[in-house]
């Protein structure tokens, strides 16, 4: 038996034999084309319209995030840069096959060049790329294998087309040997509860047919397992299924410490699946759904209705609302569009909205009037605040339009660190854990090329939870997490450990973390907040944080 190590997204465990994703496509040569300029052009158009309409109907099938990634990589393939570079090239007598492969590989290096989010985009090119050569070749598009029997899928790391569509009934579980938790590939495998081991390299190696077990609580692929092994993993799954099947209740510790157990969301539309797998809430609605399609501010009736759409959807229920965050990577032309050297550190959140108040009054106005048509308990809290003064800025504009619990994200050291100060004029805290760690570790979040610095799990970063936790506690008032870390059920203990006294995730994950914090006391989860924090890197952090948690069940037993 070998393990090989990685990440595990949720809990799930599978086992069943390896198949390998097929190799990219060689590239083509550069050989002169045969057939002229004019049947190469016809030959590339027809290719790229018709990979963006698969992409298109891909995304409409998927749904959810997937949907959205699943467009832009489609809006990506019709490019009009990208189209004028491809012709030059069949211009000059290439082949389309050639002129797709070098036109797309040199926009490709430009966006590695430029990093952050289109730095992160440039693995999307390369699989646009290959699905508009194969269709150029008239060869199926290089994807998923078939192998004919149910199986264990290993990869270097999945297009999201490939993500989205993936066929639960065959994939037993995925295996990747780059990527991190916040990559594509592990959100949309948390989002579809796919087991899941993300950037365990030694994968490589694996191959086709072969047994493993894909333990995604422990973050390890077991190489040749024993019967035992096989039995005890199955033993596990089926353990499992049956507690997802179990009546839901609130989120609480074994000691009836309450946890409410909140949804991150993106759209009014997806509150019924929430409610449905058990949300007692929003810790977090993204508003910039409304924002980002529009060339132009939505106006307040519009917001309106989305809003009331939500809230509607929550009666009596804490609902969670952040006014739009954008800037960085989600520039908007009517917000901030300007070039900046370094958008992630630039005019984004607050600071974007204090640059246009209007569209921030706009939205605070919206607000205000669908709280009042609803019975829904609404908070409502401003990104990416770093200061003490940006807080008494936001809390007492939000108050003048009767929002009557106002609060901020703590996603920027400054205010972890001044927490007591700005929970001194917040009525709460949400800890967005993605930009926290990018901005502690000076990592950008989107950059796959630092992505194992992107890790939650990281000693610094817990520190600075428990400074916002500690606040939280002494002022009484409420500290949320609302990153993808509160999806990791261990590490959503320790979060409870270090003050937090809710979590907000992805609704798939709820039934894993509920699942979890019911086997440990408050006083645990601090104890095992302790050991991870008496450590120097996330590894060690994730593995003292395990031996804690299994010596506290052990000690109960």
């Amino acid at each position: 038996m070998t393990e090989l190590r990685g990440v595990g997204i949720g809990l799930g465990v599978a086992q069943g034999p390896v198949a390998r994703m097929a190799e990219p496509l060689p590239a083509p040569s550069d050989a002169p084309s045969t057939v002229g300029v004019e049947p190469e052009r016809e030959r590339v158009r027809d290719a790229i319209a018709g990979v963006a309409r698969e992409l298109e109907e891909r995304g409409a099938q998927a749904g959810g995030s997937a949907r959205d990634v699943l467009e832009a990589q489609a809006m990506m393939a019709e490019d009009p840069t990208l189209a004028a570079e491809v012709d030059t090239r069949i211009a000059d007598g290439k082949t389309a096959e050639w002129a797709v492969h070098d036109a797309f590989a040199s926009f490709r290096d430009q966006l590695v060049a430029i990093g952050g989010y289109l730095g992160e985009r440039a693995a999307d090119l390369d699989d646009v790329a290959q699905r508009v050569i194969a269709r150029l070749r008239g060869l199926p598009a290089p994807g998923v294998p078939d192998p004919g029997h149910p199986f264990i899928l290993v990869a270097k790391d999945l297009a999201p087309a490939d993500t989205a569509l993936l066929d639960l009934d065959k994939v037993l579980g995925l295996v990747t040997t780059e990527g991190g938790p916040t990559s594509h590939t592990a959100i949309l495998a948390r989002e579809k509860s796919i087991v899941a081991v993300v950037g365990a390299a030694a994968a490589k190696d694996l191959a086709d047919g072969e047994t493993v077990i894909v333990d995604a609580a422990a973050g390890v692929v077991v190489r040749d397992p024993s019967a035992d092994e096989l039995e005890r993993a199955q033993h596990r799954a089926d353990s499992r299924a049956a507690a997802a099947d179990a009546p839901i209740t609130p989120g609480a510790l074994a000691d009836g410490t309450a946890v409410p157990l909140l949804a991150n969301l993106g759209k009014p539309g997806a509150a019924a699946e929430a409610v449905g797998l058990g949300a007692e809430g929003v810790g977090l609605f993204r508003t910039e759904f409304l924002f980002l399609s529009s060339s132009q501010a939505p106006t307040v009736a519009e917001q309106k209705a989305a809003y009331t759409e939500l809230l509607a959807a929550f009666p009596g229920k804490k609902v969670v609302v952040r006014v739009l965050d954008a800037g960085a990577d989600k520039p908007l032309p009517f917000l901030n569009d300007a070039h900046e050297e370094n958008p992630a550190l630039g005019l984004r959140g607050i600071r974007a909205l204090r640059a246009s108040e209007d569209i921030l009054r706009e939205q605070l106005t919206a607000l205000a009037e669908a709280d009042a048509a609803t019975s829904a308990d609404l908070w409502v809290m401003a990104p990416m605040i770093g200061t003490v003064e940006e807080t008494r800025y936001f809390t007492a504009l939000a108050r003048e339009y009767g929002i009557k619990t106002a609060g901020v994200m703590v996603e920027v050291p400054s205010s972890a660190l001044l927490a007591d100060r700005v929970l001194a004029h917040a009525d709460f805290a949400s800890i967005g854990t993605n930009d926290l760690t990018q901005y502690t570790m000076a990592a950008d979040r989107l950059l796959g090329s630092v992505a194992a610095f992107q890790d939650p799990w990281h000693p610094a970063v817990l520190r600075l939870v428990r400074e916002v936790g500690a606040a939280g506690q002494a002022r009484g008032k409420p500290v949320g997490i609302c990153g993808e870390a509160a999806a990791d059920p261990l590490l959503a203990v320790v979060l409870v450990g270090l003050g937090a006294t809710s979590l907000s995730m992805a609704p798939t994950a709820l039934a894993d973390v509920r699942a979890t914090l019911l086997q440990h006391s408050l006083d645990d989860a601090r104890r095992i907040a302790d050991a991870a924090l008496a450590t120097d890197d996330p590894e060690q952090a994730r593995r003292a944080a395990h031996a804690a948690a299994t010596r506290e069940k052990e000690t109960q037993q």
